[in-house]
């Protein structure tokens, strides 16, 4: 009798220590699958792959994001963006958005990342996660061609109007030397301004400048004259993105494997690469 009693409260026992453990255990399985599932959450690159998509924003800007005669969207950033897409196995989407709103759109989700001849200034490394920089280029000024002579250096440019694109570099030297402008959706609506005479003259990137002003272009009476500064082009991703290290990952592979050299040559571009 005394023997059963004991088998009995040993089983009573055992029962009682699995019942007490079962609980801890869920609980740890729980709190795991919750730490998987944030992490996943957390992650853009799962976020882009789970989509099938990385939607990029951009303006129409030659000769990084311009349409061809199809209507799809080439140029060296273009190009580039469809080529990481394919890494991330996704396509690549492209969205026009107004640049002065590129970095709510990049925060409100209605893009992945601006991918644009984006300079990587103060107030874009402040309020993205930026790859690498992976082009040089500068902010130059663009004025008819016949008066070019007159402006030379920055003290010749104090009594003439401008055009820049709302939120652009070019915006943020004029507003450093208190010149007088408009701001305009993008860079080539600046352009135009300067060909319609309705400004003086323009502030734009030096790679846009080669593509699209002078002999052989569509502006071949606007030129270039003045430099006002030296700058470099970066991805800008959201806050804390994990996408900002495996672009920065596929900018070295190719660069290594000379693909990104073959795509700059194609646009142009190749003597404004930053090696990575």
């Amino acid at each position: 009798m005394k023997k059963i009693i004991v088998l009995m409260m040993t089983l009573i026992m055992v029962l009682s220590m699995a019942a007490c453990g079962s609980p801890k255990e869920e609980k740890e399985t729980s709190s795991n699958a919750s730490s998987d599932s944030s992490s996943s959450e957390d992650s853009d690159v799962a976020y882009v792959k789970d989509k099938g998509t990385l939607v990029i924003g951009i303006t129409d800007f030659a000769p990084m994001d311009y349409k061809n005669e199809n209507g799809q969207w080439i140029g060296f950033d273009a190009d580039m963006a469809k080529a990481f897409a394919k890494s991330l196995g996704v396509k690549a989407e492209f969205v026009e958005i107004d640049w002065d709103n590129k970095i709510m759109e990049l925060d409100g989700k209605t893009i992945d990342c601006v991918w644009n001849g984006m300079t990587l200034t103060d107030e874009v490394k402040s309020s993205m996660s930026c790859s690498n920089a992976y082009c040089n280029n500068a902010q130059i000024v663009i004025v008819p061609k016949d008066k070019a002579d007159k402006y030379q250096d920055t003290d010749s440019l104090k009594d003439l109007s401008f055009a820049v694109e709302a939120g652009s570099a070019g915006e943020e030297q004029v507003k450093s030397l208190d010149l007088t402008y408009t701001a305009v959706k993008a860079q080539a609506d600046a352009l135009m301004e300067v060909a319609a005479g309705t400004s003086d003259a323009a502030v734009i990137d030096s790679l846009m400048a080669a593509a699209m002003v002078g002999e052989g272009t569509s502006y071949a009476d606007l030129t270039y004259t003045v430099g006002l500064n030296n700058e470099e082009y970066g991805v800008g991703f959201r806050k804390g993105s994990d996408l900002t290290a495996a672009l920065n990952d596929f900018f070295a592979a190719s660069d290594k494997d000379g693909s990104m050299a073959k795509i700059a040559e194609t646009y142009g571009v190749q003597a404004a690469l930053i090696k990575q």
